[in-house]
């Protein structure tokens, strides 16, 4: 029998998040490392964009994954966790001008949470990239 693939979460660990956007699409892991001193997958998210999202920035894309896998992810409430991205939508979003609702409210949403950002090349991304982009068939109509 071999190991599972999602692993369940140990409190008295950090978390790990990796999140990423597409034309299409978000996706995150959740990960810890285990006793291998390897990084394990607790939870995986996709998410498909709505038409609508489709058509937003890059930026905004990205940001909106964040705010997506946090709310989805109880784990990291409470705790201090590292968040890794490949683009510096947190940057972008405090320095977004005009009174965007949506911004707002994402940007106040994230002051909830303890993280600390770190930005990684995107072919350091991997497990977030694939799931931000390969997990959604075209568009058909």
């Amino acid at each position: 029998m071999s190991d599972p693939v999602l692993r369940a979460p140990d409190f008295d660990k950090p978390f790990l998040v990796t999140t990423d956007a597409s034309e299409r699409g978000v996706g995150a892991a959740l990960m810890q490392e285990g006793p291998d001193q390897e990084l394990h997958p607790l939870v995986f998210l996709s998410k498909k964009l709505s038409e609508r999202e489709s058509h937003w920035s890059i930026s905004k894309k990205e940001c909106y994954a964040i705010v997506y896998t946090l709310e989805k992810c109880p784990y990291v409430w409470g705790r201090r966790f590292h968040l890794q991205t490949d683009h510096a939508v947190l940057k972008w979003l405090h320095t977004a001008k005009g009174n965007n609702k949506k911004l707002l409210w994402w940007n106040l949403a994230l002051q909830d949470f303890d993280f600390e950002i770190q930005h990684i090349s995107g072919a350091s991304n991997k497990v977030a990239d694939a799931l931000s982009s390969e997990s959604f068939p075209e568009s058909t109509g």
